[in-house]
């Protein structure tokens, strides 16, 4: 099991969903599909947003929320909404964890998110815009966990750019 889950709820914009499956490929998170989905999943387009790291996707279809949770019983689990009284930053993430995102047009459905109003995160935006893109929300989202966990199991530097590359002086003065 993952120590990162990203639940999509009806997700109907294929590149959006192929992106966040990229994000799941680089950063290990599993990706629950719900249905029904606004595309198909051979459609060019996701394929395409998600590049080459198809296989390295650890990927679930359901049909349907209640298949999801009577598959997955005593979850923790956090639902992302604009709805939301709270800052996804005012939690503290456990492992393993689900991230649930709603569909592109309606977000999560209205008695989830009352039925869960503890575990109701907001990215923080400027009150007169609707939405993040659904793809950019997933991605803060994720990486808020890891960042809590340390970045667990990830590369956090680069071998490319060295103190040798430049001299350790220049570096240390940009800093």
């Amino acid at each position: 099991m993952a120590d990162i889950n990203i639940v999509l709820v009806e997700p109907e914009i294929p590149q959006n969903t192929g992106n966040i499956a990229r994000t799941c490929a680089a950063t290990g998170a599993a990706l629950h599909l719900i249905r029904p989905m606004g595309f198909e999943v051979d459609d060019r387009k996701l394929k395409r947003a998600g590049l080459d790291y198809w296989h390295l996707l650890d990927i679930t279809y359901y049909d349907g929320l209640s298949d999801f949770f009577e598959k997955h019983r005593d979850i923790e689990f956090y639902l992302f909404s604009t709805k939301a009284p709270r800052a996804y930053t005012d939690v503290d993430y456990p492992l393993p964890v689900y991230l649930f995102f709603g569909k592109e047009t309606k977000g999560l459905p209205e008695d989830l998110l009352r039925e869960n109003l503890k575990k109701c995160v907001r990215i923080p935006m400027r009150e007169t815009l609707r939405s993040l893109n659904l793809s950019n929300s997933a991605a803060i989202a994720v990486y808020e966990v890891l960042r809590q966990h340390e970045f667990k199991e990830l590369q956090t530097g680069s071998g490319y750019l060295t103190s040798s590359d430049h001299g350790s002086d220049e570096l240390n003065e940009r800093a």
